[in-house]
């Protein structure tokens, strides 16, 4: 992570550099639970929103005058601010996308080009869709087989069943970092190691841990970390795909335009070096450029005190929640953070969802694209409270208050 003073943590200072989190929802406080979906954002972010397309509006990469050298540097500063955050070796092992789901997309297919028929993929049933399906696309264009790693009812992956799967034929393992429905914490680096050990390559899903909890791909050791710019209080369309350099530099293009290329004739076209040779067309200028204003404002926060300080705040909801009859907790790992899903007995999770909207209080309702899980549970959905750092235990305590009201009207 990058060097500098770490201000003390303070959820009330924090607070204050959120400005949605100040509005009122039918005339209640917003408390905002539904940051697994999405984060708010900071003003240094907002403020670069504005300032981008209100005076440094111009395309990069192309143009010899003022603005357009401007907009270049600005974007390409967010790139190597990303890097030092993550601790990757080089700037461009950082790919631009316009999201995690974008970014897994571009793996699939073009590392899925060096892969043939009869290889093997590992994912695992806790997986978000967007880590499911271009798995499965890739697995029926090219011939190859797809296991999934099974869990227990706590929601903690089966080691042993990872174990015994890894053999000469993998030749990837793509696992979530942070379930975003059961907020398990998955071992992706002791994964890695044994994904390695086979000659496969990791893949972590990293759009509901990097928020939380401080990344260092180098000391993971994995070979592609994603994650979306979006939850990370940044812009939406934007993201990042992580690879490492000699990976990268073999796999081909994943789509065809302007900035991929070196040199085009209607004969043949060479590629770009990295990172451009994955980046084509015009990107997210602004998503770039406040991406990085994102990743200045965490490194200035203590990831360690936040991730501790969310980690009871998920604990205290949990515990509370449990004291509620017919409520069943959905992940119930060891090692978890900053989700609470949870259903209650003879209520349709939509309905306590549309109750405490009422209230003021926003959380997620549903199957949070995870539907192989929610069959594993035997359940359609759950309600999901996602917290984040500038949550707190008073907002807490009035969705406590919110859910008792709620099942009240519901029985």
């Amino acid at each position: 992570m990058s060097e500098g003073t770490k201000r003390p943590f303070s959820v009330r200072e924090i607070r204050e550099e959120f400005p949605a989190l100040r509005q009122l929802i039918y005339n209640k406080n917003l408390i905002y639970f539904d940051n697994g979906a999405t984060s708010q954002k900071p003003k240094i972010v907002l403020d670069a929103i504005n300032m981008y397309y209100s005076k440094d509006n111009a395309n990069i990469h192309r143009g010899v005058h003022f603005m357009s050298q401007k907009a270049t540097t600005e974007y390409e500063a967010s790139r190597i601010t990303i890097q030092k955050y993550i601790n990757a070796k080089k700037s461009e092992e950082i790919i631009f996308t316009k999201g995690t789901t974008d970014g897994i997309n571009l793996v699939a297919y073009s590392f899925g080009e060096l892969l043939s028929a009869g290889d093997e993929i590992i994912i695992t049933a806790m997986e978000h869709h967007s880590n499911i399906v271009p798995w499965q696309m890739l697995c029926q264009r090219k011939g190859l087989k797809l296991r999934v790693v099974p869990i227990n009812k706590k929601g903690e992956l089966i080691m042993s069943e990872y174990d015994n799967m890894l053999n000469s034929k993998t030749k990837l393992v793509a696992v979530t970092h942070i379930s975003n429905t059961l907020g398990t914490i998955n071992p992706v680096k002791e994964m890695g190691a044994k994904a390695h050990a086979v000659g496969a390559k990791i893949l972590v899903d990293g759009a509901q841990s990097i928020q939380h909890m401080s990344i260092d791909v180098k000391d993971m050791d994995c070979d592609f970390f994603v994650f979306s710019g979006h939850k990370v209080f940044g812009p939406t369309g934007i993201g990042v795909l992580y690879g490492k350099e000699a990976i990268l530099d073999s796999m081909p293009p994943y789509q065809g335009g302007g900035d991929m290329i070196s040199k085009v004739t209607f004969e043949r076209t060479t590629y770009n070096e990295l990172p451009f040779k994955f980046e084509a067309g015009t990107p997210h200028i602004a998503g770039g450029i406040c991406l990085g204003k994102a990743f200045e404002f965490l490194s200035s926060l203590d990831m360690v005190a936040i991730q501790k300080y969310e980690k009871e705040l998920a604990e205290y909801a949990q515990d509370m929640l449990d004291t509620f009859e017919g409520c069943r907790i959905i992940g119930e790992a060891k090692n978890k953070t900053s989700v609470v899903s949870f259903v209650m007995e003879g209520i349709h999770p939509f309905d306590i969802g549309t109750l405490l909207d009422k209230q003021g209080i926003a959380v997620r309702t549903g199957h949070h694209c995870t539907q192989p899980l929610m069959d594993f549970f035997g359940i359609p959905g759950t309600v999901r409270a996602s917290f984040a750092f500038y949550n707190t235990r008073e907002e807490v305590d009035k969705f406590i208050e919110a859910v008792e009201k709620s099942i009240n009207m519901l029985k």
